[in-house]
């Protein structure tokens, strides 16, 4: 399979601008793809957590696995990390993570309380892989639409604070890779779920590697999508079950539009609620 890396310039300048930044924040919210709470998770974040209150948002969570999400939950809950999983797209249990961050910066506002401060700022980051949802969560923060969104990785460019109705105030960043995947597993979720442009890959590699993946831990959900039978998914290789595939979706032998198509619909869920890392 072909190797996976990509780490424009663009990451680097983020990286050293929210360190930069990290005098300035109270509380660092990091927002994984549920769907990849240990792939989409930048070895880099960790680093630049420090003794920060630190929050985990698992989020997309409905395209994910239900099951695997509460085990991903219990998992960074026992870190020390305050954790909620949603669907911001969806704005499901914003006013929940509202109350999170407050709690999360509660201990460093009742010491500017007591010093005689009103209503204090609470600084908070929000840091993450491309297209994981950061931007819409900060638009649903915000209540408008401060960030761009996009559903391809690499929309945001630069860092900007803003201003909340909750006395909140946000430090939006880019996306951030890193600049090698030890494992080129990693590299290969990421690319199925969509947070590496599809200019850096192989639509038809990364859709081999789903097929795989699924033959072992999501059959029903394969078979359902494939329109083929079980037993040609048990005994077929997996690139004669990608051609299959297809075939029956009336595509005939362009196995290159198809892996571009099946990744369309995994991401959006059609295939099913499907986690790539497994508790």
């Amino acid at each position: 399979m072909a190797t996976i890396q990509w780490y424009p310039g663009h990451m680097n300048k983020a990286k050293n601008q929210l360190e930069d930044n990290l005098d300035l924040i109270d509380v660092l919210i990091e927002v994984l793809d549920a769907r990849l709470p240990v792939s989409s998770r930048n070895p880099m974040i960790g680093k630049l957590v420090q003794k920060k209150p630190h929050i985990v948002v698992l989020n997309k969570c409905d395209l994910a696995d239900p099951i695997q999400t509460k085990l991903w939950t219990h998992y960074f809950q026992k870190e020390g990390s305050f954790v909620i999983s949603m669907d911001a797209q969806h704005n499901t249990n914003m006013s929940a993570l509202i109350k999170l961050i407050k709690l999360a910066g509660k201990e460093k506002n009742d010491k500017l309380i007591a010093k005689g401060a009103a209503n204090p700022i609470i600084r908070v980051a929000l840091a993450g892989i491309p297209n994981c949802g950061k931007s819409t969560i900060i638009n649903r923060l915000v209540g408008r639409n401060a960030a761009i969104v996009g559903d391809k990785p690499g929309v945001t460019k630069g860092q900007t604070w803003l201003k909340t109705k909750t006395n909140i105030q946000i430090l939006d960043t880019p996306g951030i890779l890193w600049p090698k995947f030890e494992d080129q597993t990693v590299g290969y979720k990421l690319a199925a779920c969509g947070a590496i442009k599809e200019d850096i890959f192989h639509a038809d590699d990364v859709a081999l590697f789903v097929i795989r993946f699924l033959k072992e831990h999501y059959f029903n959900d394969l078979f359902k999508f494939s329109r083929i039978t079980k037993e040609q998914i048990e005994t077929l290789s997996d690139a004669d079950i990608l051609l299959e595939m297809t075939q029956k979706y009336g595509m005939r032998d362009d196995y290159d539009r198809f892996a571009i198509f099946m990744l369309q619909r995994l991401r959006k869920g059609k295939i099913g609620r499907i986690t790539f890392d497994l508790r």
